[in-house]
């Protein structure tokens, strides 16, 4: 029995991101379906509360191979040099339960992730949006300009995040790598009053404020995931049309949307619906051009699914990766 390994470059160079943005609409409407075993993520502390162990498994009726994410957890590590968060996703063949393959998860991640915010941006945002702000200046950011750029004619980025130079250096790399304008700004309202936002920072209290964002506009809240957490106030989410990839994560991990039901500025019938529920037409989406919408990101592990099998199916068909043989 062999097993296939697939780097980061390989899984870049296999997917696409306007690949991963039609690979996100199938795996939203199959969660929404109910055709997806996707039971809720765990975490453990491991090494005296040092690191946490994260464990995502997940399976599809439609596919051909069922899996789990596994990742490490660090805050100590960007002063070493190493990425905080690490991991693989292994794939079994769904009815031999043969393990096939292991990928590098951080490279999924940052595909899909930025993929599935591309995909509720062009179900909900104007089609006249040209403007985007980006909250955050790492990985999320840089893949969230791309994803965006693929699904609305986006002319400016307008980035904010914490550290000035980071952000500056930052908006300039993507200057260099955009076909557009993208520019850093040291005011988070700048980039709050885009026609597009994203938010993808680790903030555990509010970033992005309901009163800095103008009707009309489209937000993706993407980095919180904590019942604890959250990057937008209570304001905006209270009068924004709310949409989320899973309404079972958003209960048990969405801060964003959970923190206003307990302070009771909403309840939970405020959430429209999944994704993967505007995409079989059970409901609208944008209902006016004033409106105010919001798409909460939990990031399941069904969206990291559909795009590994879907890099396993261009390894094998290309001859990619890496093999261990007799495994």
């Amino acid at each position: 029995m062999s097993l296939r390994v697939l780097d980061s470059a390989t899984i870049r160079n296999l997917l696409p991101m306007s690949e991963c943005i039609d690979l996100m609409r199938s795996a939203m409407i199959a969660t929404s379906s109910g055709n997806v075993d996707l039971p809720v993520r765990s975490v453990a502390s491991v090494l005296n509360k040092s690191g946490l162990l994260a464990q995502m498994p997940g399976a599809s009726k439609d596919l051909n191979h069922y899996g789990i994410k596994l990742l490490s957890i660090h805050a100590s590590n960007p002063g070493k040099g190493l990425p905080a968060i690490q991991g693989v996703v292994l794939l079994f063949e769904s009815t031999t339960g043969k393990p096939v393959a292991i990928l590098e998860a951080a490279e999924i991640t940052a595909i899909r992730t930025a993929a599935a915010s591309g995909l509720a941006t062009g179900l909900l945002a104007r089609e006249t949006a040209n403007t985007c702000g980006i909250f955050g200046n790492g990985v999320q950011a840089a893949s969230h300009i791309e994803a965006i750029k693929a699904v609305r004619p986006i002319k400016k980025f307008v980035i904010w995040g914490r550290n000035a130079d980071k952000t500056a250096n930052f908006a300039e790399q993507q200057q260099q790598r955009a076909d557009c304008e993208v520019i850093a700004t040291s005011d988070p309202v700048d980039a709050a009053r885009c026609d597009v936002v994203c938010t993808v920072t680790a903030a555990k209290e509010p970033i992005l404020m309901g009163s800095w964002v103008k009707p009309g506009a489209h937000i993706n809240l993407v980095g919180a995931h904590s019942l604890t957490t959250r990057e937008a106030d209570s304001e905006l989410v209270t009068k924004a049309a709310l949409y989320v990839d899973s309404i079972e994560s958003t209960l048990k991990e969405g801060g964003d949307i959970m923190i206003p039901i307990e302070e009771g500025a909403m309840t939970a019938n405020a959430i429209l619906g999944e994704v993967g529920q505007l995409l079989s037409e059970d409901f609208a989406g944008r209902a006016s051009s004033e409106q105010i919408t919001v798409y909460k990101s939990h990031g399941i592990f069904i969206q990291d699914l559909y795009a590994a099998n879907y890099v396993l199916t261009q390894a094998i068909n290309s001859d990619a990766g890496i093999f261990v043989e007799d495994f």
